[in-house]
């Protein structure tokens, strides 16, 4: 199923008070490969932002004055997601304030159920690591994702950034997998492959040196850390090497 990693930003903590969405982000995964499609859009609440919001997040209502209100982007927005998986990090908060926008352009808009299926890392991580602080922040830090450039929450960044923690901890490789471009060269490298016939030819054999062989042990030493999985590579070369 293509996915759509999502967040939001928000005037303050709940949709029940008035509180209104003022910022949308989503990036999108297929084939557990982010594509590059993404959607972002600043929105006009046309309330005031709770400071405590607006110091998390860093925006101010005099900069949302000549941005859209929801129901100019609630058909582009929903295009976008429709009949994806959507992932989000502590999902009831965004799924709430989603269906609170929702609900007030009228009963024909449904809910955020009706488009997607949701699936919450945060439930994900803390059956994935009980006990254990499970905040992106944390995550971040846990799965080796760098999270640096992140000095104020943003719907879009903070949407790319759990992309990568979501296919780490679900078991994928971001960094490993290989882009739409390099594997069309892959594929086009592979239509001018010659066959040759092995009789009488004596191929030579470089085996690696020991550099090549520690990058290598600490490349499945990577593959371990993410899995959930033991990497049965890393199993192999244990048992191969000398006592």
């Amino acid at each position: 199923m293509r996915q759509v990693v999502l967040d939001t930003e928000t005037t303050g903590l709940d949709p029940s008070q008035g509180h209104r969405i003022i910022e949308i982000g989503c990036v999108e995964i297929d084939q557990r490969r982010l594509t590059g499609k993404h959607f972002h859009q600043y929105i006009n609440p046309l309330r005031d932002i709770d400071i405590a919001a607006q110091e998390v997040h860093g925006i101010s209502r005099g900069f949302l004055a000549d941005k859209p209100v929801f129901a100019l982007i609630a058909q582009e927005f929903l295009e976008f997601v429709r009949g994806a998986e959507l992932v989000i990090h502590n999902a009831g908060f965004d799924i709430g304030f989603l269906d609170a926008e929702l609900a007030a352009l009228g009963a024909d808009f449904g809910q955020m159920a009706d488009y997607c299926q949701v699936t919450d890392t945060l439930q994900m991580a803390r059956r994935k690591h009980p006990g254990q602080r499970n905040s992106l922040d944390a995550l971040c830090k846990r799965y080796d994702v760098d999270n640096s450039h992140r000095e104020l929450h943003g719907a879009l960044l903070d949407a790319e950034i759990l992309a990568d923690v979501y296919l780490l901890m679900s078991g994928g490789q971001t960094d490993l997998s290989l882009g739409s471009a390099e594997s069309e060269n892959i594929a086009e490298q592979e239509q001018h492959l010659v066959r040759v016939n092995r009789e009488g030819v004596r191929l030579k054999v470089i085996l690696a040196g020991a550099q090549e062989l520690e990058a290598h042990h600490q490349l499945l030493a990577r593959i371990q850390k993410s899995s959930s999985q033991k990497c049965l590579w890393l199993s192999h070369d244990a048992q191969d090497s000398p006592a």
